[in-house]
């Protein structure tokens, strides 16, 4: 098997590099060319972004462009799926390099992470069960609504979600509800599929990834139009302002020479690598 279609657990590389890891902040573009690889964090169950596929490899839109990336860097690629908690609590010291995980920029992330560019932009959509009695978002106000922990989508049931980037369209708080949190928006899907009250009422999460659960027999329904849209980004360690640099000459050219639509499209059909799309 090649060597980057390996997948590595987190805590197999926390142990490789725990004894390391310290020497290296600042120095990430610099580890990467040395040692030939580019250890990227991402999710392993969050389709179509990024999950195990059929022949027990990493597969996903997110997973492409981390394997472009690694291309036009001229070295391998390895996938680590540490929890998202983790990641976007920064500090990583050296355990991974850069999270391809669609990530936002807010403000609060900013504080310890850098973000090289955005490379999309999704609708962020609540979904109920297809026997749900609901039809507008706000019939939901008071009731159970599920959302992955640390996420977007999490902040946005708790009123405190800042994006920092340009181009977003502006949004508004359209309910109020009891929210429960999940390890990540699968969970919460795999809760609602039980049926409308029996764990949750609803849940926010990205609409592509609604739409391919419900594509995979889920019985969901999307609940009225996007109540917000996610600029979603490459993250690292804040630091090192080569890497960073380096990595946004890198999103750039595959903007400019529409690498990032035609993934989009494969993977979306349609271009979401602007706000045009």
């Amino acid at each position: 098997m090649k060597l980057n279609r390996r997948i590595f657990t987190f805590a197999t590389t926390a142990a490789l590099t725990l004894c390391t890891s310290m020497s290296f902040a600042g120095e990430a573009l610099d580890r990467v060319m040395a040692a030939g690889v580019l250890n990227v964090a991402t999710d392993a169950n969050w389709a179509p972004q990024s999950f195990i596929n059929d022949n027990n490899e990493m597969d996903g839109f997110d997973i492409d462009v981390a394997r472009e990336i690694a291309k036009r860097l001229s070295v391998e690629v390895e996938f680590i799926t540490p929890s998202w908690d983790i990641i976007t609590a920064g500090k990583w010291n050296g355990r991974w390099d850069l999270s391809v995980g669609s990530m936002t920029p807010t403000k609060s992330r900013a504080e310890v992470l850098a973000f090289p560019g955005v490379y999309y932009y999704t609708p962020a959509s609540i979904a109920v069960h297809k026997d749900s009695p609901f039809e507008e978002v706000s019939d939901l106000n008071g009731k159970a609504i599920g959302a992955g922990t640390a996420t977007t989508f999490e902040l946005y049931l708790q009123h405190d979600l800042q994006i920092d980037a340009e181009g977003v369209p502006a949004f508004e708080y359209q309910l109020t509800a009891e929210n429960k949190s999940y390890k990540d928006s699968t969970a919460a899907m795999d809760d609602l599929r039980l049926g409308d009250g029996v764990r949750l009422n609803g849940m926010v999460g990205s609409l592509p990834a609604i739409l391919s659960a419900i594509e995979a027999n889920y019985p969901l329904r999307v609940l009225g139009d996007p109540v917000f849209y996610e600029p979603l980004a490459l993250a690292i360690d804040r630091g090192d302002a080569e890497f960073n640099d380096k990595l946004a000459g890198i999103l750039a050219d595959m903007k400019a020479d529409g690498t990032l639509t035609a993934l989009s499209v494969k993977w979306y059909g349609i271009d979401f690598s602007s706000t045009g799309g």
